[in-house]
């Protein structure tokens, strides 16, 4: 028998399960065995936990201890595969149930595998057999989408898996539907006990303010596309890029085709290798570019949600999240992404340009999924509004910016402080410009040897001014377009001949002598 042959009658006989996997089945089977035959479970674990594994298993012991039926269910085809031949791998005969099966011969199979509206229109046309379903499975529970076949499984038992267990729909929140959560393994534990690579979050402040929230809780494409291919924006993330992930197998997750597409001109243009893919390229194309993204170490996938599930490349070590989202799902979904580990890879990069770390928090943090199950609006109310995160928003310099400024022991500047002060002591608001101006003159003058140094370091100052202006117009309250633009472009010209006209004497307060001519 080859070795081949070996793991797979292992994995048969589920030998090799790990044990939090074989404690999460046994907690399960305990819930069914004491629980009514109607009784609806949730089961969370983390993405690259081994849920398929694990429902798997359980399909292959129920089938082989109970005279019913199993279906599995999925939302999309891609997943309904996967699972088929995970089910398969595990000795348990199943039949997928999409738009072009034959279901003549469903009487010879105890296992079906289908995706949501696939199956909905076969019940709703009667062609599917039902009568002798025992146990439901339900993977990706947290889309809603599910809850409309319920009616069709009144007397099953009903396990849904979720990595998160917060309804895709606020209005429909999962404990409305599931009598039971069972928290599995931490994602903190399974990164502890090598199942899972631990990231490394790095955060860059971004403005949303103008960004819209839909009618699904989230934010709109529309705005989003705004925002994000904005030239500043499409800059932040090269830099960001090269800072941080340059050379490593990267992801970018976008929230709008016109955006991926952006970011694909932008990085082609830098000559980086990139691809884009949407849910509009075909079936051949799609494999072929991630057969692509597969094989090239330091290839870079621009995408729109598509590979939030369903995808698995062990191979991906950075991610960015080129968007916001107030879906705590798809910020676990994204990241997870990357958390595949191998055996030369224990971390992974995670670049956020969404403000989603502010948001939820570490990827990874412990979070009370029961607390969350149980009052998903106390959660979801909890959380910080655009305004409020980047209210507590400090600017960084990138590293290689800071080393130019390397004789400055400080390059921040706290506008609100600084605007607080002023007005408690009568003083007018823009005194607070011409203290930032004064500040951005003062360090660029600690490091240079003479005015023209000290205006070429000012023009790299860009992204701190622009911070500076957004955080004055707020304190101000006066914050239309046209004002902002024209105070960014003011204190450039004010800053440059603050320079020029100080120059010697700041040199001299520094350093104690005067420059050299």
């Amino acid at each position: 028998m080859s070795v081949t042959q070996i793991e797979l009658e292992e994995r048969k006989a589920g030998k090799d399960l790990y044990s939090y996997q074989k404690g999460a089945i046994d907690k399960i089977f305990k819930s069914f065995d004491e629980s009514r035959s109607d009784y609806h479970l949730l089961y969370q674990l983390p993405t690259g936990g081994g849920k398929t594994v694990i429902f798997s298993e359980i399909v292959r012991q129920y089938l082989k201890t109970h005279k019913k039926k199993v279906l599995v269910m999925t939302h999309r085809i891609e997943l309904c595969r996967q699972t088929s031949s995970v089910l398969t791998e595990f000795g348990v005969d199943n039949k997928v149930v999409d738009s072009k099966a034959n279901l003549e011969d469903q009487a010879d199979y105890s296992c079906f595998v289908a995706m949501v509206e696939t199956l909905n229109n076969r019940l709703n046309d009667d062609k599917l057999d039902i009568s002798d379903i025992g146990l439901v499975i339900i993977d990706e529970a947290h889309y809603n989408s599910f809850t409309k076949l319920f009616k069709f499984f009144s007397e099953c038992f009903i396990l849904g898996v979720t990595a998160t267990p917060l309804s895709s729909s606020i209005e429909l929140p999962m404990t409305d539907n599931y009598d039971e959560l069972i928290v599995g393994e931490s994602i903190e534990s399974l990164i502890s006990n090598g199942f899972l690579a631990r990231a490394e979050m790095f955060s860059y402040n971004v403005g949303l303010t103008s960004l819209v929230v839909g009618a699904n809780g989230d934010y709109t494409v529309k705005s989003s596309e705004d925002l994000y291919t904005d030239d500043n924006m499409l800059s932040k993330l090269v830099r960001a890029y090269e800072e941080r992930c340059k050379g490593k197998k990267t992801l970018i997750f976008n929230n709008g085709i016109n955006t991926s597409l952006h970011v694909y001109d932008t990085f082609r243009r830098g000559g980086y290798p990139v691809a884009h893919l949407d849910n509009t390229n075909s079936k051949k194309e799609r494999a072929q570019i991630l057969q692509w993204f597969k094989e090239t170490p330091d290839a870079i996938l621009t995408s729109v949600s598509i590979l939030t599930t369903g995808f698995d490349e062990p191979t991906v070590e950075s991610i960015i999240l080129n968007r916001a989202t107030k879906s705590l799902t798809l910020y676990y979904q994204m990241i997870g992404r990357g958390s595949r580990v191998l055996e030369n890879k224990k971390t992974f990069q995670v670049i956020d340009l969404g403000n989603n770390f502010h948001r939820f928090g570490p990827w990874g943090d412990n979070l009370d999924w029961q607390r969350i199950f149980r009052s998903p609006n106390y959660y979801l109310d909890s959380l910080l509004s655009d305004e409020e995160l980047e209210s507590n928003f400090r600017y960084e310099m990138p590293d290689d910016l800071r080393a130019e400024f390397g004789n400055s022991k400080e390059v921040y500047f706290d506008v609100q402080k600084t605007y607080v002060e002023s007005i408690r002591a009568g003083e007018s608001s823009k005194v607070v410009l011409e203290r930032s101006i004064a500040q951005h003159a003062k360090i660029c003058i600690e490091n240079s040897e003479d005015v023209y140094d000290a205006l070429t370091l000012a023009r790299k100052l860009g992204d701190d001014i622009d911070f500076r202006i957004g955080r004055y117009t707020k304190c101000i309250s006066k914050s239309t377009f046209n004002f902002v633009e024209w105070l960014k472009g003011e204190y450039r010209k004010k800053l440059n001949s603050y320079l020029r006209s100080n120059f010697d004497e700041v040199f001299e307060q520094i350093h104690g002598y005067p420059p050299e001519d």
